[in-house]
């Protein structure tokens, strides 16, 4: 087996742009510092509402390649060497937003037996054998079926993992305190107060919002910020990006953040303790508290 480096992070989302909007900053950061950063997309987000209209012409399979080679271009800002799609490519289909008749497609990831995906992922648990885990709340971040499916396939590969011999040491929800979205969309209006989109976006427009009390983790990523702006560039067809804001297909402004935050939501090693004690953690380093090695996470 290749010798693999000392700190390993393994990231799970639902299609091409979500690692990029969430995690840009984070992933440049370990990848930069000689983590191994690694990334599963679990679809290829075929469904995606096409943004540029020179590109309005792509749609399904088409849209998904293309995305593929969105992903790929994004990953290269971030340094990112690592990054697969779940159970390869096509194996499961986007399933639309929530309600829609798609979520019904037998092929879809919403769709799919959650055991039989999560084998897919513990096939690369076991490979890379990651220190951390970062992915989705249950319910998505914001209600998405691929991405609450995303947080379930993730969370169950994470316990069949440990019977199969590699235990990860801790698990991350992302996140963004409510504190620092309002404060966020309070700078964008007033320094650009002639931004041609709708500038009255609800807080909620925002994945992972949550209490602050919420909040155990801060990625402070000033340096990386020009690289994950890149990132989230290179996904054209999803995000118009124009810092410090940016926007999806609703045309609704964002603040692009330059920090990314986290919920530990398990940590093996119990020094975070759980419940109340856990909640109460603030850290700076997702790699904090684990007795890092190619052979081991937290023992």
């Amino acid at each position: 087996m290749t010798e693999l480096p000392d700190r390993r992070l393994l990231l799970v989302h639902a299609h091409p742009d979500d690692e990029s909007i969430n995690n840009g900053a984070t992933m440049a950061k370990y990848a930069a510092e000689g983590a191994l950063v690694t990334l599963v997309t679990c679809t290829l987000g075929e469904l995606g509402e096409v943004i540029p209209p020179g590109l309005a012409h792509l749609s399904g399979a088409a849209l998904g390649e293309y995305r593929l080679s969105e992903l790929g271009a994004a990953m290269r800002a971030l340094g990112v060497d690592d990054h697969r799609l779940l159970g390869g490519a096509g194996r499961f289909g986007d399933s639309g937003m929530m309600g829609l008749a798609d979520n019904d497609d037998p092929g879809c990831f919403w769709q799919a037996d959650v055991d039989e995906a999560a084998a897919h992922l513990v096939e690369v648990i076991l490979e890379v054998r990651p220190q951390v885990v970062v992915t989705y709340d249950p319910d998505g971040g914001y209600g998405h079926p691929d991405h609450i499916q995303a947080h379930r396939v993730t969370m169950r590969a994470v316990e069949l993992a440990d019977a199969a011999g590699w235990s990860v040491a801790k698990v991350y929800w992302n996140r963004v305190p409510r504190p620092v979205a309002e404060e966020g969309f309070a700078l964008l209006r007033e320094a650009l107060p002639g931004l041609p989109f709708p500038k009255a976006a609800a807080i909620g427009d925002v994945p992972g919002v949550v209490d602050a009390e919420r909040v155990t983790t801060l990625i402070d990523g000033t340096e990386y910020a020009a690289a994950k702006a890149a990132a989230m560039r290179a996904h054209a067809t999803q995000i118009e990006v124009a810092e410090p804001w940016f926007a999806l297909s609703n045309q609704q402004a964002q603040p692009l953040f330059t920090d990314e935050y986290y919920e530990l939501v398990r940590d093996v090693s119990g020094e975070h303790g759980a419940g109340a004690e856990r909640i109460a953690v603030r850290e700076i380093d997702l790699f904090d508290g684990i007795a890092v090695s190619a052979e081991g996470g937290a023992r």
